[in-house]
């Protein structure tokens, strides 16, 4: 019989077996039974069984299991540990529960980084991140850098640079030291609306310790962007200030700031960092998706908005004009939508639409028609580059300026250039390849609003048009495309300091009239065409990583989309 059932065999498990295992060990020590050392931290001491720590904790792993001095011993003392942390964390290491609040948060964090708990770690990391605030990013930030946490560090960062104005209002900020104030003045990142923000915050630093801090008005004073102060500020505000006229060195960067309003030939000799915008790359937002067409390749007025925290896509206020290969821009908390395609002809109309009041309204007409044309903002106006319309590409410029309602020409590029990549880097407006109606570019030119006047960069690695291009975190990228023959899934970036164009990893699929915004310190390339039919995908780009990976699809759209982000402040 025994032969009958040689190789029969079943295999019994009790799923739940290491779970009561655990539970049934909590409570033998809780009894004070079995238990074979002691931890002892400051005037506490803790009993435990070495195998349960050893099994749940890398430190204790290495201790018990190696000929360390401690392998033996009765009892082993922890220095420089939190009791109310070590307590926790051996009670985590029967149960795998963990209570996360902010009185323990700090000392679990530095508790798990001594016993090598990385997912208790990274819990305490996801518990400051998810509470950072105005009124304590500064120290949390100064924490993370201190246990080496470089997510929690990048995300404190970033919250900083987008709540700086409330945040140079808090006592952390008025506590920093001086390197610490001055690298922070410094950032391109801080999410301002204007310079004058920045003069007022390292003016409340210095005020707040008058004798130790005003030898140091110049060096904060030299970290404010003078020359991108208003005239009447420069004049009234900075200029009058008593700290400001007793100190030398401070007077000669007003009078630099002054000249550059007075005197425009001098400008291309100023520093250029003392000129350029800020801009908060990281800055978490609305995009914006604008026209563009639907399934049967008709312009839509149709608009829908994504969220990249719950990566939804949901309709929003429809135009009141149907617009396709739309020029899209977003100015002091307004998204415009300017020109493009209504199906019959190219449009010079432009409306725009106010988050607040939720309503599209009509505004001043450009002065001419475009489509494919390139949009971009700086220094407070809408620049509408080349384009097409209706009967040749153009070379020609014009701006928006909200204060006046009126459209300005502007120098004209060196080329004629329709379905270019058109976007604000470094304080200037750079125009990517395009075409002419002949011939596709792989050009690249820049246009310099202090002396009003376009110059050449380096050229692309590939020629394109009907692709897309925009700014993040100091480099200008350009994806997808059309050469002529071939759809692009290509992408690549540009860096000033090297004036060369670098390749970086393909889409997942092919797009030209795609569009490229940036939000949250990632690009989000939406729809387009990739040689057989429009597109609703997205895709989004992480440069850390350089890899791209998909984001939910469009509902209503299906290519030709214009794109804005509406940064979450102004919603």
């Amino acid at each position: 019989m025994a032969d009958d059932f040689e190789d029969d065999i079943e295999h019994f498990s009790v799923n739940d077996h290491p779970v009561r295992g655990f539970a049934v060990m909590e409570e033998i020590r809780r009894q004070g039974k079995l238990c074979d050392v002691t931890l002892k931290v400051g005037e506490y001491k803790y009993s435990a069984h070495r195998v349960v720590l050893a099994a749940s904790i890398p430190y204790f792993h290495a201790m018990f299991t190696t000929d360390m001095a401690e392998c033996k011993q009765d009892e082993i003392v922890m220095k420089d540990t939190d009791p109310g942390a070590i307590e926790a964390l051996i009670n985590f290491a029967y149960n795998g529960r963990l209570a996360i609040d902010r009185h323990n948060v700090q000392a679990l964090l530095v508790g798990a980084s001594f016993l090598q708990l990385q997912n208790v770690k990274d819990a305490c990391c996801h518990y400051l991140k998810e509470r950072l605030h105005p009124k304590n990013v500064l120290g949390v930030r100064t924490f993370a850098e201190t246990m080496m946490c470089a997510g929690l560090c990048k995300a404190a960062s970033s919250f900083l640079h987008q709540h700086f104005v409330e945040v140079s209002t808090g006592e952390e900020f008025l506590a920093l030291p001086p390197d610490e104030l001055i690298e922070l003045l410094s950032r391109d990142e801080l999410n301002v609306q204007t310079e004058e923000q920045v003069f007022e915050a390292g003016l409340y630093w210095v005020c707040h310790d008058h004798s130790l801090r005003v030898p140091l008005l110049a060096d904060v004073l030299s970290c404010v962007r003078l020359p991108l102060c208003h005239p009447h500020f420069l004049a009234d505000r900075v200029q009058q200030n008593e700290l400001v006229k007793s100190c030398h060195r401070c007077r000669d960067l007003v009078d630099e700031a002054k000249d550059y309003h007075l005197v425009p030939d001098d400008r291309p000799a100023l520093a250029a960092y003392k000129t350029r915008q800020r801009c908060c790359t990281s800055l978490a937002g609305l995009i914006f998706a604008v026209g563009g067409l639907n399934s049967a390749g008709d312009s839509i007025t149709m608009v829908e908005v994504y969220s990249p925290l719950t990566n939804r896509w949901q309709a929003c206020r429809p135009m009141s004009t149907p617009r396709s290969r739309v020029g899209v821009a977003v100015l002091h908390g307004r998204l415009y939508a300017i020109g493009g395609y209504d199906g019959k002809e190219r449009l010079a109309s432009t409306e725009v639409y106010d988050p607040e009041a939720d309503t599209w309204m009509p505004t001043t007409c450009m002065n001419s028609k475009r489509s494919a044309m390139g949009t971009a903002v700086l220094d407070g106006k809408i620049y509408v580059c080349g384009g097409f319309d209706g009967i040749s590409s153009l070379s020609s410029v014009e701006y928006y300026d909200p204060k006046t309602k009126r459209w300005e020409m502007a120098t004209p590029m060196s080329a004629n250039r329709s379905a270019a990549g058109v976007t604000v880097f470094e304080g200037r407006i750079y125009v990517t390849g395009g075409h002419d109606g002949l011939q596709i570019f792989n050009t690249v030119e820049y246009y310099n609003p202090h002396t009003e006047s376009w110059h050449s960069v380096a050229i692309m690695q590939q020629r394109r048009c009907r692709h897309s291009a925009a700014a993040l975190r100091g480099r200008l990228y350009v994806v997808g495309g059309y050469t002529g023959s071939a759809f692009l899934s290509t992408a690549e970036a540009y860096d000033t300091c090297s004036d060369k164009w670098t390749r970086l990893a393909c889409m997942a699929v092919r797009r030209s009239r795609v569009a490229l915004v940036g939000c949250s310190g990632w690009l989000f390339a939406l729809g387009g065409y990739d040689g057989l039919a429009n597109l609703s995908s997205v895709e989004c780009y992480q440069p850390e990583t350089n890899t791209w990976r998909p984001a939910a699809k469009m509902a209503w759209h299906e290519g030709g989309v214009g794109a804005g982000c509406l940064p979450f402040l102004t919603m």
